[in-house]
């Protein structure tokens, strides 16, 4: 093969960036489950946005007596982009001449996998938010998984978004579990899976639906000492950004190699906590 027909002579660092991007946003399972709403001032501002949180207003009777004004003080959070990870391997002379023109596509790919797998943990992790009134289980007593009981545990972990107001007309909640949690779930009979469902307005990705939340299955929902926390909510919950996806390259002084390298920022908070349910459960 060529020097000029190999992916590698041909690499320009700016597409394979943008291009990483778009990959990690069409298939990342917990971005379906987020918003992204100070992305933008996230990008022109730098690594932090302070989010405002409006006050509760309160509601009081008209009666004779002279209308009092209640002092509001909102309050306020920092959304900083503190999780920096990155990527570096080296591709040598040899393989340079013997690679194929897919060679840097399938390491790009490679690359989404392996950012997609701490993004996705990092953003389950957030489990550890949830308003206290929202969980169903604890990791004294986890909930036992069981085919015939498993709805009636999906259905208290739905009436928690419920009951804390989460859930609203356009507010579509979602579940995320894991392979082991689906294979129970596919085995009660109220699950609907993604070919029954009848409105069509699955997230992309989702199985289904179960007590009313879209289904999603991440492999990176691990057990921590045999428990599983299982995560619910609404976009509305969790903000995330990413400020910076940038890949270089360079040659290697030391060695007939080309260096590859590539840098990905991102952050993300609870904004509503009691837009998040969880559910500890254990096989």
């Amino acid at each position: 093969m060529s020097e000029n027909t190999n992916s590698y002579a041909a690499f320009i660092p700016e597409i394979w960036s943008a291009k990483l991007n778009n990959m990690l946003e069409k298939e990342c399972v917990m971005l379906q489950c987020v918003n992204r709403n100070y992305e933008g001032e996230i990008q022109n501002q730098g690594d932090k946005v302070r989010i405002i949180t409006p006050a509760t207003v309160g509601i009081s009777t008209l009666g004779t007596e002279a209308i009092a004004y209640d002092e509001l003080t909102p309050s306020s959070m920092d959304l900083v982009i503190d999780q920096k990870k990155f990527f570096a391997f080296k591709i040598n002379d040899v393989a340079k001449t013997q690679a194929n023109t897919d060679i840097m596509e399938a390491h790009l790919t490679s690359a989404k996998n392996a950012i997609e797998e701490v993004q996705d943990a990092f953003l389950l992790s957030m489990h550890a938010n949830v308003d206290s009134a929202n969980i169903v289980g604890s990791d004294e007593t986890p909930i036992k998984l069981a085919k015939d009981t498993i709805y009636e545990q999906f259905v208290n972990l739905a009436r928690k978004l419920k009951d804390s107001n989460a859930v609203k007309t356009g507010k579509r909640p979602w579940v995320v579990i894991n392979p082991l949690v689906e294979s129970y779930l596919l085995q009660s009979t109220e699950f609907i899976g993604a070919n029954n469902v009848a409105d069509e307005t699955l997230r992309e990705g989702a199985i289904g639906r179960i007590a009313g939340m879209d289904v999603l299955v991440s492999t990176n929902l691990t057990d921590i000492d045999n428990k599983y926390y299982i995560l619910a909510g609404t976009n509305d919950a969790i903000t995330f950004a990413s400020q910076l996806a940038k890949i270089e390259s360079l040659r290697d002084k030391d060695s007939f190699s080309d260096l590859v390298r590539g840098l990905y920022l991102y952050g993300a908070k609870t904004v509503q906590p009691k837009a998040l349910a969880k559910m500890v459960v254990t096989a």
